[in-house]
């Protein structure tokens, strides 16, 4: 008997992949989480029905939300993660020498542990001593800091349910005052593609716009996402994110990549028509 694992992208539209079994599932105050292991992307971590991370493709989402803002600006030393609680991010992160503390904060603590047992190509880093993990609501965490930060990076997947907070002007301008000088902020923007996804993305970037003084979308190439297209927000209070950048000095870093390059940097904020046309109707 074959087992098949069901996206529901729109209520036409759904992506099937393969599995071979389940490996976990839990339903905790926050959502539902199950790891799958498939045939083709290796293991899934699928939270209330939607996928977040396959062992195959999470570098090019978790290369893209980290080294886009760390070319931009290499001296950053503290960094904040809101969600990441799969640790992909902060695994890229830990490349860097100069980052000297990321404080990661996940209000699911099931979630954590059940990616450190099951996906540890993302997840082991979390113990490294650079990290420290905050149990917390983000919404709360972010309102009591100020000046903080050289890097926040916003994970959480939707705009809907538990993550709804964090996509609000409120939220946005608690960024700011959290961020140093220079500060940037990266958070993902939904995909473009499909009309729901794409009124979130419009409002996310509205709502960002109007926090940041130089704000820019980039795009990414992700199979098992919705449409394989997706989009992240750069917004910075100094920095814009081509014409700010010395890629020779991050190549002299030497570090290891899969997706991410400086091409591919500068590329990314090169967007399709429709989406610009989409981004500018949200201004």
């Amino acid at each position: 008997m074959e087992l098949w694992f069901s996206e529901q992208h729109t209520p036409n539209v759904r992506l099937s992949l393969k599995v071979d079994k389940q490996l976990f599932s839990e339903t905790t105050e926050f959502q539902r989480i199950d790891i799958f292991d498939s045939t083709e992307f290796g293991r899934l971590l699928v939270l209330d029905g939607r996928i977040m991370v396959t062992e195959r493709d999470e570098f090019i989402y978790h290369e893209m939300i980290t080294h886009v803002p760390m070319c931009v600006n290499p001296e950053v030393k503290r960094v904040l993660l809101v969600g990441g609680g799969d640790g992909g991010s902060a695994r890229e992160l830990l490349k860097y020498d100069t980052i000297e503390k990321i404080d990661l904060v996940e209000p699911d603590k099931t979630l954590v542990r059940a990616c450190q047992k099951f996906i540890p190509q993302t997840a082991a880093c979390l113990d490294n001593p650079r990290i420290d993990i905050f149990f917390a609501d983000a919404l709360k965490f972010i309102r009591r800091k100020s000046n903080e930060y050289d890097l926040i990076i916003v994970e959480y997947i939707d705009p809907f349910g538990s993550g709804e907070g964090l996509f609000t002007k409120e939220f946005y301008g608690n960024c700011f005052n959290a961020l140093r000088e220079g500060g940037i902020m990266v958070n993902q923007h939904e995909n473009p593609f499909y009309s729901l996804d794409a009124a979130a993305m419009q409002r996310a970037h509205k709502r960002l716009a109007s926090s940041f003084p130089t704000v820019r979308v980039y795009q990414i190439h992700i199979p098992t996402f919705p449409a394989g297209q997706w989009l992240f927000g750069f917004a910075s209070k100094k920095f814009h994110p081509t014409n700010d950048v010395d890629f020779n000095r991050w190549k002299s870093l030497g570090l290891q990549t899969k997706y991410y390059n400086t091409k591919i940097h500068t590329g990314a904020f090169a967007l399709p028509s429709y989406v610009i046309k989409s981004l500018q109707a949200a201004e």
